[in-house]
């Protein structure tokens, strides 16, 4: 007896063989899309720059940095982290300058990724990293309330944040931005409501249902509410002119890219490693991770878009809806580059004041306010170098309050490496024995000087460094002069011991 199938059969087994995780990739792509599309569209807006240039970046991220090898589930496009620092140098450079800062950070991070730098990163401090979008954050949630009330914001971030509670009071005496406030507290809510929400609606992506949600109450009559405004894909595109590269002589345009290349790859960095604990897959490749983040904001910057991270919303939606390879985020890009040139009309029903609502709903998720309660208890000094940067930003601004960050962040260690311990023990006869542990630097060296001359000067004294991780040139010497100047005083040498027993007369090394 025979059995026979239809090709139909067959084409889908080799399929199947071929590409094992395709049904998988496919539906993660489509809900990753789906998560994508109205953060892309209201990063760009908060950015002062037009919405399509946000579905670019995020078609490149899928395309480009796809494709490329690195962290295989983590997806790549515009990030609300780099919102209000797009933001700052649209309004000081314009928006061409804009393509040349996102092209040179691309060019620095594939250097950086050749060179084999990608892993250090790893070693920014956590708190700094926590700070900087901590501020961000804060500043980001400022900014956004008044888009919701539809009111011009300040420049600074204190003024914004000084501001808010008078605009909002205007804004209760204001029918038509009251209406607006309604959207973008009702876009919120929504966001924050959704997990509550039944396991089969659920299924929609919360900010898609949120911004969906808005536009169909924007389309009810007697609603009167801003909305994104619309040019087309190929008019919002604009590589930048040669004239604009002429600026990277200027130290305001160099520390902007400095500024972007460092916080882009601290970002799309962490975000790796975060995506690496949630799967079983293949670990990251930080080197290959940055030539790729590097050679997506190079695109970027061609097509004069914004810039790129990895942005973990959408990576771990991308891993939550099993996506097994890196498949899905191309096909994401796929279904946003069909969408912009497809359906472009549609993003002209988004009010603005609901993607300013996701906005301050993502704002808030950078700001971590139990953590730094739990921090504040195990470790003052991370926490306190948090706050820090988190206020240097929101006071100063993003590119100043990272290096006051960093800053303090290596007086921190330079000064908890350097703890130092004395131990003496005087038994009222024979020597006095004292103990040295920790690390001897010259950081603490007026510590211990101030200890070792307070010994008596009339009795012989037994010096143990075994106890010592480190010893520098300052302290070496230092005990030197000091054991010279007790000798001199009519005692016996002072006896040193450096380890294992073993003592010395002449010298303490």
């Amino acid at each position: 007896m025979s059995t026979s199938t239809s090709p139909g059969t067959h084409a889908g087994t080799a399929r199947e063989r071929k590409y094992p995780c395709l049904r998988q990739d496919f539906a993660a792509s489509l809900v990753v899309f789906l998560v994508a599309l109205p953060l892309c569209v209201g990063v760009a807006v908060a950015s002062g720059v037009p919405a399509e240039l946000g579905l670019v970046t995020g078609i490149v991220g899928g395309l480009v940095t796809g494709l490329m090898r690195g962290s295989s589930l983590q997806v790549s496009g515009p990030a609300a982290g780099l919102t209000v620092l797009v933001f700052e140098a649209v309004q000081e450079f314009g928006l061409p300058a804009l393509g040349v800062v996102v092209l040179v950070t691309g060019v620095l991070q594939v250097l950086m990724g050749a060179l084999k730098l990608g892993r250090y990163f790893r070693a920014i401090s956590l708190s700094v990293v926590e700070g900087m979008l901590a501020g961000i954050g804060l500043v980001l949630i400022a900014g956004q309330m008044y888009s919701v009330i539809g009111a011009e914001s300040p420049d600074s971030g204190i003024g914004k944040l000084a501001g808010l509670p008078t605009a909002l009071v205007g804004a209760a005496q204001d029918g038509r931005a009251l209406v607006s406030l309604g959207i973008g507290a009702g876009t919120i809510a929504v966001l924050v409501l959704w997990r509550r929400m039944p396991r089969p609606v659920r299924k929609v992506p919360g900010p898609l249902a949120a911004v969906g949600l808005a536009a169909l109450v924007a389309l009810l009559p007697g609603v009167d509410v801003t909305t994104v405004e619309v040019k087309g894909l190929l008019d919002a595109v604009q590589p930048p002119p040669l004239g604009e590269f002429g600026r990277l002589g200027t130290l305001a345009l160099l520390g902007t890219v400095v500024a972007f290349t460092l916080i882009a790859s601290a970002e799309s960095l962490f975000s790796a490693a975060a995506v690496d604990r949630m799967h079983d897959g293949p670990r990251t490749a930080y080197d290959k991770e940055l030539v790729a983040q590097g050679a997506g904001n190079a695109v970027c910057g061609v097509l004069g878009a914004l810039p790129m991270t990895a942005v973990i919303v959408r990576s771990a939606a991308n891993v939550r809806s099993g996506a097994r390879t890196k498949a899905s985020r191309v096909l994401h890009g796929v279904w946003l580059l069909l969408f912009a040139a497809l359906l472009p009309d549609v993003l002209a029903c988004i009010p603005v004041p609901a993607l300013a609502g996701v906005l301050v709903h993502a704002g808030a998720k950078l700001v971590p306010g139990s953590a730094l309660v739990a921090l504040w208890r195990e470790n003052r000094g991370e926490a306190l170098v948090l706050v820090v940067t988190a206020t240097a930003i929101v006071a100063v601004s993003m590119f100043e309050g990272v290096l006051v960050g960093l800053a303090l962040s290596v007086v921190k260690t330079a000064w908890e490496t350097s703890h130092i311990r004395l131990e003496v023990v005087d038994k009222g006869a024979g020597p006095v024995q004292a103990y040295l542990s920790g690390n001897a630097t010259f950081l603490r060296l007026p510590k211990i000087l101030d200890n070792l001359e307070a010994l008596p000067q009339d009795r012989p004294v037994e010096l143990d460094i075994s106890g010592l991780h480190h010893l520098d040139h300052a302290c070496r010497s230092a005990l030197e002069n000091w054991r010279e100047r007790h000798t001199g005083t009519g005692t016996p040498p002072v006896r040193v011991t450096t380890g294992a027993g073993e003592e010395l007369v002449k010298s303490v090394v």
